[in-house]
């Protein structure tokens, strides 16, 4: 039976499904079935795909294709004996095949074996006329084992056979990235648009490695040729807006993130960098009104939630920024920069139990600086804890082994409790690990710092 266009993308697939349904087995030639098990893969329609090989073999027992596709659900399924039992069986019958040697190269990369897979796929382009699929693979499997210059000996490659793989252009420059190369990079993309001017991906990738050497001058121009490029590219005037800030042209970088929130819908990050934007200019209430914008349209973005109460924060309205924070970990109670900002908030609004919970619970969260543990344990001094807080501090004194502040502060609390022998050990260590820090005797525990033996440990 022939098709039309549209009808061989689409009626074969339905005329499967249907058959699907009714148990009544239709016949299908073998390319038919190749893209029906090629759309459910695409789909990641795993079971429907299974059941579409399986059919597909029963009408077609000789199709190397299908054969190959059933190696490939074996692949993803982590059979792996299966898939090299099959694919040796047709390697005996067609050894110039390329997809064997794809899908051998397959599995010696789940088996972690990327030198091997690489030597496969190097064996397979000498046998295929698509050359440019294989060059991305190689340069896969290098970046797998982190060889990322061969990786972008490969990737360039790519592009050398197509200007328009854009996948292997970002693969290029990852791997300059990552070799922190911002000069080659820089030098490769301005080569590479030499020959394809009205690139913008280019341009849009040479603006951010000039953005991250902080030539803003250079990243600006180049930003400006991606948008020539395609002016609709809602990226790069995100870019040229982050650029305007660093150069302190407030009111521009708005005008550019403004920009993207008509191209498209607008971004969470757009509308939190125009908040940001107004603050600057001292634009209060419309920086407010994007920060509020910003937590509305993504109540998950941290950076938004941080930003208001900051705002407040810096206003000094403690109880604003108190409501903020209450109500960004009611949606993420596990962020710490979260119970930080709520610990340093109740602080300064005096409530000193709920501010000590806020660093107790940052330190559970795996947040281990020093000044969490010193805040908490002096906010359980204050609270009348003497003993939670010297185990604050016997804690603390196991990441910060030779810290004179501990010292201090377990002196001065073991003391306080009459136990002498440990705040003279604790005393003596201070001493000899900073002498200046003694200030924190007389600031924290100033009945212990007029003790006859105290002053005779402190000056002997």
């Amino acid at each position: 039976m022939e098709f039309s266009h549209d009808d061989n993308n689409n009626l074969p697939l339905t005329k499967f499904e249907s058959m699907l349904k009714t148990n009544h087995v239709l016949f299908f030639d073998s390319e038919e079935f190749e893209n029906i098990i090629h759309h459910y893969l695409n789909q990641g329609k795993i079971a429907l795909a299974k059941k579409a090989i399986k059919l597909g073999l029963d009408q077609h027992p000789t199709s190397l294709n299908l054969k190959l596709f059933k190696i490939e659900v074996y692949i993803f399924e982590d059979k792996l004996v299966e898939a090299d039992t099959l694919l040796n069986e047709l390697y005996l019958l067609d050894p110039t095949n390329e997809e064997i040697y794809i899908q051998k190269a397959n599995i010696f990369s789940k088996k972690d074996d990327h030198l091997q897979a690489i030597e496969v796929l190097i064996k397979a382009l000498d046998l295929t006329d698509d050359v440019v699929d294989i060059y991305s693979l190689i340069g896969m499997e290098y970046l797998f084992i982190d060889q990322y210059e061969n990786a972008l000996i490969y990737f360039m490659k790519c592009l050398e056979e197509d200007l328009n793989d854009y996948s292997a252009l970002y693969n290029i420059i990852y791997c300059f990235e990552f070799l922190n190369q911002y000069d080659e990079a820089i030098s490769y993309l301005n080569v590479f648009l030499d020959n394809n001017p009205y690139c913008e991906v280019a341009w849009h990738q040479l603006g951010k490695q000039y953005y991250a050497i902080k030539d803003y001058n250079k990243a600006l121009t180049a930003f400006d040729f991606a948008i020539i490029s395609d002016d609709t590219f809602v990226g790069a005037y995100l870019e040229r807006g982050k650029v305007l800030e660093k150069l302190k042209r407030f009111e521009d970088a708005i005008e550019n993130y403004t920009i993207t929130l008509q191209l498209d819908e607008p971004t969470s990050f757009a509308l939190l960098r125009i908040g940001n934007c107004y603050e600057k200019l001292k634009n209060n209430d419309l920086a407010l009104q994007f920060y509020e914008r910003t937590v509305h349209e993504d109540p998950l973005l941290d950076k938004g939630w941080i930003a208001i109460t900051k705002f407040y924060n810096k206003k000094r309205d403690y109880q604003k920024a108190l409501y903020y924070i209450n109500k960004a970990i009611n949606i993420d109670s596990e962020n710490v920069t979260y119970w930080k900002l709520y610990s340093q908030i109740n602080q300064r609004l005096n409530f000193y139990e709920e501010a000590e919970r806020g660093f107790k619970k940052t330190l559970e969260l795996g947040n281990y600086e020093l000044n969490t543990w010193l805040s908490r344990g002096d906010l359980l001094i204050k609270l009348g804890e003497p003993e939670a807080a010297i185990y604050n501090f016997e804690q603390a004194i196991e990441f910060y082994p030779e810290n004179p502040e501990i010292e201090y502060r377990l002196a001065g609390l073991y003391f306080r409790l009459n136990e002498t022998d440990k705040g003279a050990f604790h005393l003596k260590n201070a001493i000899k690990q900073n002498e200046d820090y003694s200030f924190i005797l007389e600031e924290l525990f100033p009945e212990v710092s007029n003790k006859i033996l105290v002053q005779k440990i402190l000056k002997p």
